[in-house]
């Protein structure tokens, strides 16, 4: 495979990954900011900022925090490359590079997807943009779906792979978000507020009916940690991105040669968070640990880029 190809197809996964959770976002927070007992407010879209890591970017844009802004800047900016739109063009691009690799069924999801956006210049109201990011959603499982149901080679397993190192970025960001910054000053920790705070953090990466599954406690924050870091039931889960990406190189090896550095830092990775408890890392430092995972995932992704040598 080329490295062109095999680089397409890595960025086809995360740029995918990236747009749905960036969705997924923005579909949350409305729902918290619409929480009639008690409104988030600013809080809440400050807090899809600090998720997303765009602050600054959104600050320099002059808007004020509204959530027709901010959900205008997440989802339609054009000048914002982590928008929505963004990232569901850039996906849709790389998807042109390896239109030959996928089926008919997975390029359709990706251009339709993308197609949601050409006739639209703004989100609009909540009800609107809660349409559009159902829309969204469901045509992006039907790429999820299209490239599980494809045969099985490098081109499904890098595209995974670039899903599983964003997924995992993405998880290990908004547990950090949540526990660091959401609860605005003065709301007590486990009350109303966390509690729908939390609840929103699990609807996020679709996980409320998992949580009910795996813990016979009601919603309890050490637990919703330990569900999102150590439970690989949870695909979204740092534990099961974690597992994917061995599991993934792995294949990738064996069909390639291709292993070496991004082999021996995904597996020592496993090593790693196999044998680490949520508990003791709270007690020990939640946001140094989810902190030091964002820069090693990032150290991760470069290696693969120099393994399979993308351009």
């Amino acid at each position: 495979m080329l490295s062109r190809t095999a680089s397409s197809l890595y960025w086809l996964g995360r740029y995918v990954e990236r747009a749905d959770f960036t969705a997924r976002l923005v579909e949350a927070t409305i729902r918290l900011d619409a929480l009639s007992a008690r409104p988030a407010g600013e809080a809440a879209w400050q807090s899809a900022l600090s998720v997303t890591y765009n602050e600054e970017a959104f600050a320099s844009t002059g808007d004020n925090l509204t959530q027709q802004n901010v959900a205008h800047f997440l989802m339609f900016d054009k000048d914002h490359p982590g928008s929505v739109l963004r990232c569901l063009e850039a996906a849709r691009n790389n998807a042109r590079v390896v239109r030959t690799a996928l089926t008919r069924e997975a390029w359709t999801a990706i251009n339709r997807a993308w197609l949601l956006f050409s006739n639209r210049a703004s989100p609009g109201g909540s009800s609107s943009t809660l349409n559009l990011v159902e829309s969204v959603k469901a045509e992006l499982r039907g790429f999820e779906g299209a490239i599980f149901r494809m045969m099985r080679n490098e081109a499904v397993w890098l595209t995974r792979l670039g899903g599983a190192i964003e997924r995992a970025d993405n998880t290990a960001r908004l547990i950090d978000v949540k526990y660091h910054l959401l609860l605005p000053e003065g709301e007590r920790v486990g009350g109303v507020v966390d509690r729908d705070q939390w609840t929103t953090i699990l609807q996020t990466v679709s996980a409320v009916t998992a949580y009910r599954w795996l813990y016979s406690e009601g919603l309890k924050p050490d637990l919703v940690i330990d569900l999102l870091m150590s439970r690989p039931e949870l695909p979204r889960s740092l534990a099961a991105c974690v597992e994917e990406s061995v599991d993934l190189l792995s294949q990738l090896g064996k069909r390639t040669g291709l292993q070496g550095e991004a082999d021996r830092m995904a597996r020592a990775r496993l090593a790693r968070i196999s044998k680490t408890r949520s508990r003791e890392v709270v007690v020990s430092g939640l946001h140094e640990y989810l902190q030091a995972f964002i820069r090693e995932n990032a150290m991760l992704d470069q290696a693969i880029a120099r393994q399979f040598r993308f351009v």
